[in-house]
C-alpha cells in the first residue's frame, strides 16, 4: 500500500464552470488545527446563501464553494467540480425559471447537456 498525504482544500466553483480547470483553490490545510480556520473561512464564504432559517440554499448561491480532503490540487479540482455539478445545474435551472436567464440556458445546454427552454 502506498501512503499519500491528504490535505483539506477549499475550492470555489463559478456558476459558469465548464470543468475542473475552472475550479479555483482558495486555500489548503494540512492538519486539524489549520482545518478549523479553513472551515471558518468556508462558512463565511457560503454565508450569503443561507435563508432566514439558517439553512444553506444552493439557489441563493452566487458562488459555490466546496471543502474536501484529497491528495493533490488537481484531484481537488476534479472532485470539487464533480461534487458541485448538481448544485450548479439546480442553481442555473432556477435562474432560467425565475429570471428567464438566457446565459444560464446556454451554460446548461453547452456544459451540462441539459436542454431547457424559456
Amino acid at each position: 500500500m502506498l501512503y499519500q498525504d491528504k490535505f483539506f482544500y477549499l475550492c470555489h466553483i463559478p456558476l459558469s464552470a465548464e470543468g475542473p480547470d475552472d475550479v479555483e483553490i482558495i486555500d489548503k490545510a494540512g492538519d486539524s488545527h489549520a482545518f478549523s480556520d479553513l472551515f471558518k473561512k468556508y462558512e463565511e464564504l457560503r454565508s450569503h446563501a443561507f435563508n432566514e432559517d439558517g439553512l444553506y440554499s444552493v439557489i441563493r448561491a452566487d458562488k459555490i464553494y466546496v471543502l474536501l480532503r484529497t491528495t493533490t490540487p488537481d484531484q481537488a479540482k476534479t472532485e470539487a467540480f464533480e461534487e458541485a455539478r448538481p448544485g450548479l445545474v439546480t442553481n442555473l435551472e432556477h435562474r432560467v425559471m425565475q429570471d428567464k436567464d438566457k446565459n444560464a440556458v446556454q451554460i446548461l445546454r453547452d456544459v451540462h447537456d441539459v436542454d431547457i427552454s424559456i
